[in-house]
């Protein structure tokens, strides 16, 4: 089966970590799974500084345009099919120069990611695209997910585009373009867990989590809508859960925590925690 350099590159990356673990165990005790059924309905879409409203024209254009042409599709199958993902490079920022300067947080595969000082990834690949239809050089400003808007409105970069949920917070900072990516929450556990085998829909996933004891704790990337769905959040209408919510720089290190016994589940963005869990099982 063939095997895209995206999934090679994550699995490098987490055998790395994985070696620092302590007792993950073998079979089972090292396999994880994904709930496969959706906790939220969500929107991605890029943030684009508020400074710039001709370039928020340009960007929604260009979204139309290449989910119309087909690129888009094409971006999609290097990650989810049998495409063959292409490396990004960032430029050194430059003020003298005519640069799109593109926020984002490169711990988020498939969207965003690292190989060496190159960025791979949906987005990354988007802004390349992006930078070369506006005629300007690339640079990529990779930082933590909950400084990707901030920097933005602070007017350190461009755009933000980091697997953005449209949210009405963020709209402090940024204007969302039109919506690239239909995405949802979901639950990894340890693949001998057998609490949620029984769930259908969301509701029964959501009645395990509202029986969880309060000192059970759970896994997720900081500063985002699983984050805001497990502690509860009014905007979003999410009324959480009484467990303790443990926040981490990136979905795969919550998910190496729960295989080490640090968490008992993680809650994240339904394409990153499958690329994820395939990667760890892969390699396990």
């Amino acid at each position: 089966m063939k095997k895209s350099i995206a999934l090679i590159v994550v699995i490098a990356m987490l055998a790395i970590s994985m070696l620092a673990l302590v007792g993950c165990g073998s079979g089972e005790d090292s396999q994880v799974k994904v709930i496969n059924i959706a906790l939220t309905e969500e929107e991605y879409a890029f943030g684009v500084d508020k400074n710039q409203p001709e370039l928020l024209e340009e960007v929604n254009e260009f979204i139309a345009e290449i989910q119309a042409d087909g690129t888009f599709d094409e971006i999609l199958d290097k990650y989810f099919g049998e495409g063959t993902p292409v490396p990004v490079e960032s430029a050194e920022l430059d003020a003298s120069k005519d640069q799109l300067v593109v926020a984002t947080n490169a711990g988020f595969e498939p969207f965003e990611f690292t190989e060496g000082d190159k960025f791979l990834g949906i987005d990354m690949e988007i802004a390349a695209l992006l930078a070369e239809r506006l005629g300007k050089e690339l640079v990529i400003s990779n930082m933590d997910f909950d400084a990707v808007c901030l920097s933005v409105g602070q007017g350190k970069a461009d755009i933000a585009m980091a697997g953005l949920t449209i949210k009405e917070d963020r709209k402090e900072y940024v204007n969302f373009s039109d919506k690239y990516y239909d995405a949802a929450q979901m639950l990894i556990v340890k693949a001998s867990e057998k609490a949620f085998d029984d769930a259908k829909v969301a509701a029964d996933v959501e009645a395990v989590l509202s029986e969880l004891s309060s000192d059970t704790k759970i896994g997720v990337q900081n500063s985002t809508t699983g984050q805001f769905y497990l502690e509860g959040d009014e905007d979003w209408g999410f009324d959480g859960y009484d467990v303790q919510c443990i926040g981490y720089k990136s979905g795969s290190l919550a998910v190496q925590d729960m295989l080490n016994g640090n968490i008992s589940y993680v809650i994240i963005d339904e394409a990153p925690a499958q690329f994820i869990s395939e990667a760890i099982n892969e390699m396990n």
